[in-house]
């Protein structure tokens, strides 16, 4: 009965310390496991980039910009973002045409004769 309370304090240090750092350990082995060439990533940063080389298992090259590639450190990849749909999504239940404002021309000179701005 004297062990009793021990026992408790360790069971509440691996509830509360070792299972929660496993599940980020398993968490992080899967997004090192989903690099691949060309695929958009967020760094610990916030930087959104692009995977650009894998070459060094303990680095990896990224594009921040068009032409613009930085080295980091692979753990330093929180999240494996889904590529990002180009071009336009055309619903084909809705006709664009009609559903399309008047073109305005706010410019000035532009008014009817007399206006003044």
């Amino acid at each position: 009965m004297e062990l009793f309370p021990l026992l408790l304090l360790v069971l509440a240090f691996v509830a509360l310390v070792v299972l929660p750092a496993r599940a980020r350990k398993r968490q992080q082995n899967q997004t090192q496991s989903a690099l691949a060439l060309g695929v958009p990533v967020t760094m610990a940063g916030g930087v959104y980039a692009t995977v650009a080389g894998l070459d060094d298992p303990a680095t990896i090259q990224v594009e921040i910009a068009p032409g613009v590639v930085v080295t980091y450190a692979r753990q330093a990849v929180v999240q494996v973002r889904q590529p990002v749909v180009t071009g336009p999504v055309v619903d084909p239940a809705v006709d664009p045409v009609a559903d399309e404002w008047p073109a305005r021309d706010d410019r000035p000179g532009d008014g009817p004769p007399g206006k003044t701005l």
